[in-house]
């Protein structure tokens, strides 16, 4: 009898049970957090529609909303902070027609988006939630590292409503360039002076965080990847694999600002990949050279008549001035 406890067959056992119930527990919480979202805004319409009834004016509708608070906590407890109950009145004002199931977000990702007061921006972020299947805590970081603006600045006008629209995809290898990359998450002191091993040693011990800046799509493929020629060595710092536009994807990281032999270099690394290690698969492969600096006039001059898919984007390793960002995409958005 003991036997049977100790076979394939029982040990499968366990684990078909073991999977049904987390995927049990799941969808409870799915739903639980699903009612929970429709119920706050469901409670922000009660709001406004009384305050509507009554033609309350803001400082007799803010007196509103502290009795509420009151009220509602001594019967329910927790739940009804008076804070909650701005961001629940808000949530309705700003999701008047309602919000579907196939968009539903928990109510805590709701909460993150209406802290942003730009319409379009929030739209962004709320795509993206959607398709980067973010966390609540990463779309807390994108947000503090301006992820939108940084996208938008190498955006027009009608591309930037695009993002908002559609969330962002990459479709080529200047989608993939954000202005600038962020990574703030490797903690690096203001006065340290990195070399570029040292960088790519602590980018690849948070890879994690750093897969997320990248984007949607990327899986870690090596460092210091070996390529042969003309029996010679040569290594490429990072190399990734995209999924979504189905090729390689090189990065080449500087601790100073690009130079002509930089995309040189790069150009080579790409035309071997093209010949030797891409199969009939996979689209061509995309080269992005990471630097802490870079003249957009020189690097547009170098690779203008490029047939290679190459391109140069910075990067800091400190948070942007986001206010920065935001009048730089309200200056495009305002271009006619």
């Amino acid at each position: 009898m003991i036997e049977i406890f100790d076979n394939k067959e029982y040990k499968k056992l366990i684990a078909k049970i073991s999977d049904r119930f987390q995927k049990a527990k799941q969808r409870a919480y799915k739903s639980i957090n699903d009612e929970l979202t429709l119920s706050n805004w469901e409670t922000g319409k009660y709001i406004v529609e009384f305050e509507q009834k009554g033609n309350l004016k803001a400082e007799y509708g803010m007196k509103l909303l502290d009795k509420l608070s009151k009220d509602l906590t001594a019967i329910h407890g927790t739940g009804f902070s008076r804070s909650n109950l701005v961001y629940m009145r808000l949530f309705y004002i700003k999701y008047p027609k309602g919000v579907t199931a196939s968009h539903l977000l928990s109510w805590s990702h709701y909460y993150e988006l209406l802290k942003i007061k730009d319409d379009t921006e929030r739209k962004f972020y709320e795509n993206q939630i959607i398709i980067e299947n973010w966390s609540v805590r990463e779309l807390r970081r994108q947000k503090r590292t301006g992820l939108f603006q940084r996208i938008a600045l190498s955006k027009d006008k009608k591309e930037i409503l695009d993002l908002a629209k559609k969330g962002y995809k990459p479709k080529n290898e200047k989608d993939l360039i954000k202005d600038p990359y962020v990574f703030e998450f490797l903690g690096i002191p203001h006065n340290d002076l990195l070399s570029e091993s040292q960088l790519e040693t602590k980018l690849i011990d948070n890879l994690q965080q750093f897969l997320l800046e990248l984007g949607k799509g990327f899986a870690f493929v090596g460092r210091q990847y070996k390529i042969t020629l003309a029996n010679k060595h040569n290594f490429i710092d990072l190399v990734f694999y995209n999924y979504i536009l189905k090729c390689f994807v090189l990065i080449d990281l500087k601790i100073s600002e690009v130079e002509h032999k930089d995309i040189g270099q790069m150009i080579t690394y790409l035309n071997y990949f093209n010949k030797e290690v891409i199969n009939e698969t996979d689209n061509e492969t995309i080269g992005i050279i990471l630097a802490a600096e870079k003249d957009d006039v020189f690097v547009e001059y170098a690779t203008a008549t490029l047939s290679n898919k190459l391109a140069v984007g910075e990067y800091q390793l400190y948070l942007p001035d986001k206010k920065i960002l935001k009048e730089k995409v309200k200056e495009i958005l305002n271009d006619k």
